[in-house]
């Protein structure tokens, strides 16, 4: 596992930067900053359904700023479904369903270690990451 005191782009070699133009380019988002304030929602939102052991460890896995968004608030007491969790979005967001489902697919698929990676230690058998997937299911990129 990557330990908390070495930044996680030192070993995944992923910038901040280089992760929003992964997520612009697959969710084709017209600006880097739509493809932030898309990312840093979709983080706060998954960041809001883990336990605080699964949220340290997904965030020491993720670029400083992700890891910002993704450890913002503490943990929801009502869990969400994958559905639940895309609708949460889109009312936290003012969208669509239909665009917080895209937005939800196009950072998961793309964001580093939200996988699951080699030093990461995480596999994301968390339930909410696997809905959230689900649910995003149809996003052209997205593969499960």
């Amino acid at each position: 596992m990557l330990s908390l005191r070495e930044p996680a782009s030192a070993w995944t070699g992923m910038t901040f930067h280089q992760m929003l133009e992964k997520i612009r380019y697959e969710g084709a988002y017209p600006t880097r900053d739509r493809a932030e304030d898309v990312t840093r929602a979709v983080l706060e939102a998954l960041g809001r359904q883990l336990a605080t052991a699964e949220r340290t460890e997904l965030a020491a896995c993720l670029p400083t700023e992700a890891a910002h968004a993704l450890t913002t608030h503490g943990q929801d007491m009502q869990p969400l479904t994958g559905w639940q969790f895309v609708k949460d979005l889109a009312s936290r967001t003012g969208t669509t369903p239909a665009t917080a489902r895209w937005d939800t697919g196009a950072v998961l698929s793309k964001a580093p270690n939200v996988q699951g990676g080699p030093r990461c230690g995480l596999t994301t058998n968390s339930r909410i990451h696997r809905e959230a997937r689900r649910a995003a299911d149809g996003v052209p990129s997205l593969r499960l």
